[in-house]
């Protein structure tokens, strides 16, 4: 999929060399549980871990609270978030479906925001429900809860990255 984009991509950003064209390196997907494992107990989780299998295709890691904050009543060791980190083809087709199937059904979208970029030239989108996706269905999604999902590059400027999202199908405002 990537090698597609390469000869548009040389010439729309005039690179000489091939290998600086900017490619998709990874694509981290992440769920916050702090929440829900702070009302509901600790083991009820396992559904939201089995959909984000299903959205992903792997298993999730669990990311453990370093320290303790009373204020968010969060003790050391408990879980706070899902993560999956998504490379080549499994990355490719993640994207894939995500700019295929689950941008369009979200209302009102007009585009991704071009300030979601960071230093780095990598963007971060965030879904207000995950039950948006395809893999999902109605009675797989009983807690509604958002997804972020990060798009690493190996571009060294916002504008490279932004080249390559809207050869792929990315719209922005």
């Amino acid at each position: 999929m990537a090698k597609a984009y390469v000869k548009a991509l040389q010439k729309k950003l005039s690179i000489d060399n091939v290998n600086a064209v900017p490619v998709i390196d990874a694509v981290i997907v992440s769920m916050g549980i702090g929440s829900l494992v702070t009302r509901k107990g600790q083991k009820d989780f396992e559904e939201l871990e089995s959909n984000m299998r299903k959205i992903t295709g792997q298993k999730p890691r669990v990311v453990k609270a370093k320290k303790s904050v009373s204020n968010f009543k969060l003790r050391e060791g408990m879980p706070v978030m899902l993560q999956c980190t998504l490379r080549r083809d499994k990355a490719e087709d993640f994207l894939d479906r995500f700019t295929k199937l689950v941008l369009p059904r979200i209302r009102d979208f007009e585009g991704v925001n071009p300030r979601s970029f960071d230093k780095n030239a990598n963007i971060t989108l965030g879904v207000k429900n995950y039950a948006l996706f395809p893999e999902l269905g109605l009675d797989d999604v009983t807690v509604p809860m958002g997804i972020g999902i990060t798009i690493v590059t190996t571009a060294d400027t916002k504008e490279g990255s932004q080249a390559l999202l809207e050869e792929m199908g990315y719209v922005f405002k």
